[in-house]
């Protein structure tokens, strides 16, 4: 037999509305009764029926997100910080994983719409950008905040990084080291923040007083296959090779160092190296690589706040827009100015064989 929540307050020595006050969190009780209360919860181990409650109150207390990739590291970070903001306020989070298809995306807001979910995080899938129907769709059952990828021209909710402002940031370190034949590998340029983060290293070379050459801005893809040929075909043409790269993601960056290193390029000997977002097997490679490094836990953790506030605050209200700064982590991969000559010659061994 399940305890009740009569025993709870008999056991505890308080009323049945502390109790309950307790549990839901609905409101203020002194510290030495919410004590009580939890150690009689402890001793009877009692357990809420949820799905009761949330018929009573037609509050689930549940969240949920939805990421294209949960393999990929940056994902998870985020969805770490968001769980921490949902349970220090009381509320469980539900993660579901789209595989970058927008079908499934669907499917998967359709599943949360049934578990009767208060709220969404939304990381959007490539290949194609939120229409305003679309969006409709999604957003019609409980509000929605973006993370990371913004849907465009869409008066949203959303939490990312300062794209363009941290790709300008990478870009204008390696014209300090020296450099001006700077070539940028994307992923999908269907995605609006790699779109921003182009737009920053265009900034950055204009400001340096350098042309952005269409030759050196790569437009690459998640496909690893795909990337390696694009990458190979820039640093090992005979003239116009770039002497230092830029990587707008973490995915992409490590499939270009595998595929250059797999055909004995090197960085910083041949190449500067620079990645937006840490690479999962950084403390694999040697040297160390330059990256922008994102405040993901902070990013998941503010976009429960904001859609809280919105939960809050119904669909009436200005739309919160924040951008977190990144920060710059400095390692051996752009730390030197190259040899330009000595990689001149490396880069022929290379190519013959």
């Amino acid at each position: 037999m399940l305890p009740t929540q009569k025993e709870l307050a008999k056991l505890a020595g308080v009323s049945s509305g502390t109790v309950s006050n307790v549990i839901s969190g609905s409101a203020r009780v002194s510290e030495r009764s919410r004590q009580k209360v939890l150690e009689a919860i402890r001793i009877l181990n009692y357990q809420p029926n949820l799905i009761a409650r949330s018929l009573k109150t037609n509050r689930t207390k549940t969240l949920g997100i939805v990421v294209p990739d949960i393999t990929i590291p940056f994902f998870p970070k985020i969805i770490r910080g968001a769980e921490c903001a949902a349970r220090e306020r009381g509320y469980f989070l539900i993660v579901l994983d789209s595989e970058g298809s927008p079908n499934r995306e669907s499917e998967m807001v359709a599943l949360l719409r049934a578990q009767r979910i208060e709220g969404m995080l939304l990381v959007t899938a490539s290949g194609e950008d939120l229409t305003t129907e679309r969006w409709t769709a999604l957003s019609s059952s409980f509000p929605v905040v973006c993370l990371d990828r913004l849907p465009a021209d869409l008066d949203v909710d959303f939490v990312c990084v300062d794209d363009c402002g941290a790709a300008e940031m990478a870009i204008s370190h390696l014209m300090r080291c020296g450099h001006r034949d700077i070539a940028v590998i994307t992923g999908p340029l269907t995605l609006r923040n790699e779109q921003e983060r182009v737009r920053g290293y265009r900034q950055a070379l204009q400001k340096g007083g350098v042309p952005a050459r269409r030759t050196m801005i790569w437009n690459g893809s998640f496909e690893q296959d795909e990337v390696a040929r694009i990458c190979q075909n820039g640093m090992l043409r005979p003239s116009g090779r770039p002497t230092a790269l830029f990587a707008t993601n973490g995915v992409t960056g490590l499939a270009a160092l595998r595929s250059l290193y797999s055909v004995g390029l090197s960085t910083p000997q041949d190449f500067a190296f620079v990645t937006f977002d840490e690479i999962a097997a950084e403390d694999f490679f040697r040297p160390g690589i330059t990256s922008i490094v994102q405040p993901t836990f902070d990013m998941g953790y503010r976009a429960i706040e904001v859609l809280l506030n919105r939960i809050e605050h119904g669909k009436n209200g200005r739309r919160e827009k924040v951008r977190l700064p990144a920060t710059l982590t400095v390692r051996e991969s752009s730390s030197m100015i190259l040899n330009l000559n000595a990689s001149s010659k490396r880069l022929k061994k290379v190519r013959k064989h």
